[in-house]
């Protein structure tokens, strides 16, 4: 029997590139290696499921079984691959059983970045990365009032507002001058702001916590600004990085990323990566459209037609319904300036260098013109 085709993970990523392989080749062995039950489930609906009312047992699509089903594939729930044999050709599980691969994937995705804070109480700050997460933030919030979100970013808003809706006490805490300051001019960010505000939140931008501490069955938080703020729960979404550790331990290389060329091909020939743990062409991109597309180019590749990956302009939606915010980022360090148009109820602004549109930031009812502006920005890796 010929050996498989080994993906580790079975996020979006994993899961979509095996559903792809699938697409082009029925008959190819196909295994999966998960940490976790191996249920399928959209990790960007982690940051909206208050507001919808949803529980963790709402959000799967599909469990093991049934992906293991329609897949045609095997697949091995809650086990870790604790090493990887290259020469060989062999991975080791923490059961001690050992699974040999034709080709090996690694979408093991992202991790939490951790930030050094002091406090009797800093290690009990909860982040949302899973669907275990999302499931024991429920359970911790279920009969609190007021949460503290450190981190004004993409998920620290998307949290801010879905919270907020749900009737919390929202705080919302970091170092920038308006939310999502590395995606946004203040301008958009500033529109933003004011809207969640409308709703609740309340900001404490331009500073950090520096201690987390108890107060009886509440979290007291210092802030360098002097400020003080007392909290039922605390989360962090202070961003993601991507997960390394399998690839650093296997020698793979390394950079922000696991380090891919334009076939998802990482320093071994014989193995792969995609998802928000790769660096694809120095661009790391942990959004949804980019892994499609990876997944996409990578299943032609392992069922023999050798495919670079391409990603056209692919805005990000940012999912604040309070105020809607899109947004295709220009080019990191790319020369040029944003040129910002307040409208009654948005901003329309446009990344240019000269005449040509490198990247834009649209909210309120600017969002009505995503379609028309996308099909105006060059392809991110023509």
């Amino acid at each position: 029997m010929s050996k498989p085709i080994i993906i580790i993970g079975t996020g979006l990523a994993g899961y979509n590139l095996a559903r792809e392989i699938r697409k082009r080749d029925e008959q190819v062995a196909l295994t999966l290696v998960t940490r976790d039950d191996g249920a399928f489930y959209s990790k960007p609906m982690l940051s909206n499921g208050f507001a919808k009312d949803k529980l963790a047992s709402d959000l799967p699509m599909a469990n093991a079984d049934k992906m293991q089903q329609d897949l045609n594939a095997s697949i091995h729930t809650h086990s870790s691959v604790t090493s990887i044999n290259t020469q060989q050709k062999i991975i080791q599980l923490d059961s001690g059983e050992t699974l040999a691969y034709d080709k090996l994937v690694l979408a093991t995705g992202a991790v939490p970045i951790q930030f050094p804070m002091d406090g009797d109480a800093a290690n009990q700050v909860l982040t949302v990365n899973d669907l275990q997460d999302y499931a024991h933030f429920r359970e911790t919030v279920a009969g609190k009032k007021s949460i503290a979100i450190i981190g004004p970013g993409l998920i620290g808003s998307e949290f801010a507002n879905d919270l907020a809706g749900a009737d919390y006490e929202v705080h919302v805490i970091g170092p920038d001058n308006a939310p999502l300051g590395r995606l946004l001019p203040s301008e958009a960010g500033n529109m933003l702001q004011e809207a969640l505000a409308a709703l609740g939140v309340q900001w404490h931008l331009q500073t950090l916590v520096t201690a987390i501490n108890k107060q009886q069955d509440q979290f007291r938080l210092s802030l360098k600004s002097g400020n003080e703020i007392i909290v039922d729960v605390v989360l962090s979404a202070i961003g993601l990085k991507p997960d390394l550790s399998l690839a650093k331990q296997s020698e793979l290389q390394t950079n922000r990323g696991i380090v891919t060329n334009r076939y998802l091909q990482t320093s071994n020939e014989d193995i792969y990566a995609l998802g928000d743990c790769a660096e694809v062409e120095d661009l790391v991109l942990p959004f949804v459209m980019p892994l499609m597309h990876c997944a996409r180019a990578l299943a032609a590749t392992l069922t023999g037609e050798a495919t670079e990956v391409v990603y056209p302009a692919m805005p990000v939606v940012v999912k604040t319904p309070a105020h809607p915010v899109v947004v295709s980022p220009p080019p990191f360090e790319a020369p040029g300036e944003w040129e910002v148009e307040a409208l009654p109820d948005g901003v329309k602004a446009l990344f240019k260098a000269g005449e040509d549109l490198l990247g834009f930031a649209l909210t309120g009812s600017a969002v009505s013109e995503k379609q028309a502006l996308t099909k105006l920005l060059p392809a991110v890796l023509p």
